[in-house]
């Protein structure tokens, strides 16, 4: 299934509703780990992007998820700015000159983001962290691929072994940031970071499983 650049910019628009709407959660979770703002910056910085998507004309994926990332990055100020700047700027690198993804592209746009948020971050799986979502995410991505999988199968996988990494987060302890110092008060606590990546990705999903809802209705009545 291939998606177009307007297709593209719709998933990342309900992205920006989906955080918006759970951002009270994610600083309620944010409050017993942090500063208990992970909920105001996420939605800070995806509103900064459905500025940009909204503002963008140019036919070219690439260079939209660069200048999200810029966006983003100057919306946020906290530590989380830097990372998704980093992981889009990857990601775009993989989409340059593209108005069209294919399934392959997709695939390789998100392993390139999480790659530029580990890269950035210097953090592993089991840290506590939004990569304890992403990684295995990207993993079961990736395998669901390799099985010849279709693109939405391919993102249930993710969002399903995203969903468990992020779950495990509530019986880790924090290795990064200021939720370090808590020990083992950390523990029963899921991680915001984890929560707001699974959020994207599951909003991703359910956008791609529509398209091809819609794909499957049109080839009906051909």
């Amino acid at each position: 299934m291939n998606i177009s650049i307007q297709q593209f910019k719709n998933m990342l628009l309900a992205t920006q509703v989906r955080i918006e709407e759970e951002k009270e959660y994610l600083s309620e979770l944010d409050r017993a780990l942090g500063d208990g703002d992970h909920g105001v910056t996420m939605s800070l910085g995806w509103q900064a992007i459905a500025d940009t998507v909204n503002a963008f004309e140019k036919e070219d994926c690439g260079l939209l998820c660069k200048d999200m990332a810029m966006s983003f990055l100057n919306a946020v100020g906290s530590s989380v700015g830097p990372l998704y700047a980093t992981g889009f700027i990857r990601g775009g690198a993989v989409l340059q000159g593209e108005s069209v993804i294919s399934q392959a592209d997709m695939i390789a746009f998100w392993t390139a983001v999480v790659q530029g948020i580990q890269e950035r971050g210097k953090a592993e799986r089991g840290s506590k962290t939004m990569l304890d979502t992403w990684i295995p995410a990207i993993e079961s991505l990736q395998q669901a691929y390799r099985e010849d999988k279709d693109l939405a199968a391919c993102f249930h996988e993710a969002v399903q072994a995203g969903k468990f990494g992020m779950e495990l987060t509530k019986n880790m302890l924090s290795k990064t940031g200021r939720s370090n110092k808590l020990g083992d008060r950390a523990l029963g606590h899921q991680d915001p970071g984890a929560t707001s990546a699974y959020m994207i990705l599951s909003t991703f999903y359910e956008q791609i499983k529509e398209l091809q809802r819609i794909n499957v209705q049109k080839s009906l009545f051909k």
